[in-house]
């Protein structure tokens, strides 16, 4: 699946800090409330989004996504705030907008993480995706009951798509995806970026749905043959990862969750103040009750608890001089949330910051931020395609 508060506030998955999508000053956005689950706002996109279309070009705003001989006309969806290259926006000052897409209050602002952000960071989470997990992912769907009909692939909080990106050209057979965020702006960008082959040249198609993804249940998951989501486990609740397995096991489709967080980063040259930077990302990605970087380790059990095989293989960006842009932003959203979190930070943290951007600026930086990448193998049963 489906995302940044002030440029230097905080960051996680959709915006610049921790890592998922990496969010960026304030995890991941909550878009627009949707219709509920089950009663998904569906666009059906066949063989959408040509591929030397980028992500967040114009050519995606015009509400027509054109593919294999096919326009489907869609409600251009109104504008809303955004800071360029730094994920979501925030509601309100001072508050930190989840990513957890829930339905909000009429009125409620809704803050959406910037597909330029999305776009910047695509590159370091494709090389940093763990490509061990890849094979057993195919043996697993290679083997799926009623595969000979095409794989069925959920994408949760797919944001502008880049796990479909990446896996689609890496699996074989005709894949139909469906691809969940509650921001109707990304999933227009999604749709008209999405790749139209698999691996053997079969054919990709896509189809779009505005909801809830943390309240998902096996209902919507009929007929899947895969999970994905992308950036998502750290901004979710305990509960809503038991719900999340729970559903995958009860239709027996695998679900492939990348680029959690683990919270850890590594920096180069050292700095006597990046210990408790972390240490105050870390507390910030856990308020509100969301698991931070504990993700995985309760994915982990909540998979495990419902019969499923879990592997995980780290999944860090490795960024370096070739990739300044996106570390100078990272290093806003991370340090800035770090400063939400500890007030008390704001003074030596803008020392900091001043320190770590020269550096970045001069290619004398380098920085690992650490993720995990779960495959969780359930049980096959009769509802996987």
């Amino acid at each position: 699946m489906p995302l940044t508060a002030p440029v230097a506030s905080g960051s996680e998955e959709g915006g610049p800090a921790g890592g998922r999508e990496q969010r960026p000053a304030v995890a991941e956005s909550a878009p627009p409330a949707g219709p509920r689950q089950g009663q998904p706002e569906a666009e059906a996109v066949r063989g959408s989004g040509p591929q030397n279309t980028p992500v967040g070009s114009r050519a995606g705003r015009q509400g027509t996504v054109v593919g294999s001989g096919l326009a489907v006309h869609a409600a251009e969806p109104a504008p809303t705030p955004v800071i360029p290259g730094a994920g979501p926006a925030s509601a309100r000052p001072g508050e930190r907008p989840t990513v957890r897409l829930r339905d909000s209050e009429p009125g409620d602002e809704q803050p959406r993480y910037a597909p330029e952000w999305l776009e910047l960071r695509e590159g370091a989470d494709a090389a940093a995706r763990a490509h061990e997990l890849l094979d057993p992912l195919r043996i697993r769907l290679a083997n799926l009951p009623g595969r000979a009909g095409g794989l069925v692939v959920h994408d949760l909080g797919c944001g502008t798509g880049s796990m479909g990106r990446w896996l689609a050209p890496r699996i074989d057979g005709a894949q139909h995806w469906i691809l969940h965020d509650r921001d109707p702006y990304l999933l227009h960008f999604a749709a008209v970026a999405s790749p139209r082959t698999a691996a053997d040249g079969s054919r990709v198609t896509v189809e779009t749905r505005r909801g809830d993804v943390a309240r998902l249940t096996s209902d919507a998951l009929v007929g899947a043959s895969l999970v994905t989501a992308s950036a998502l486990l750290d901004v979710l609740t305990r509960e809503e990862v038991d719900t999340l397995a729970a559903a995958c096991a009860e239709v027996g489709c695998p679900a492939l969750l990348t680029l959690s967080v683990a919270g850890r980063v590594d920096l180069t040259p050292e700095h006597p103040l990046d210990a408790e930077i972390t240490e105050a990302f870390n507390a910030h990605q856990r308020r509100t009750g969301l698991l931070g970087p504990d993700a995985v380790t309760a994915t982990c059990e909540a998979f495990a608890e419902h019969g499923a095989t879990v592997h995980v293989q780290p999944s860090p960006w490795r960024l370096g001089p070739g990739e300044a842009e996106l570390t100078s932003q990272w290093l806003r959203g991370w340090v800035g949330a770090a400063v939400e979190q500890r007030p008390e930070l704001a003074a030596p943290a803008e020392k900091y910051l001043a320190a770590r951007l020269a550096a970045c600026a001069a290619g004398e930086l380098r920085v690992t931020v650490h993720h995990s990448d779960l495959l969780a193998l359930a049980r096959p049963t009769g509802g996987a395609s």
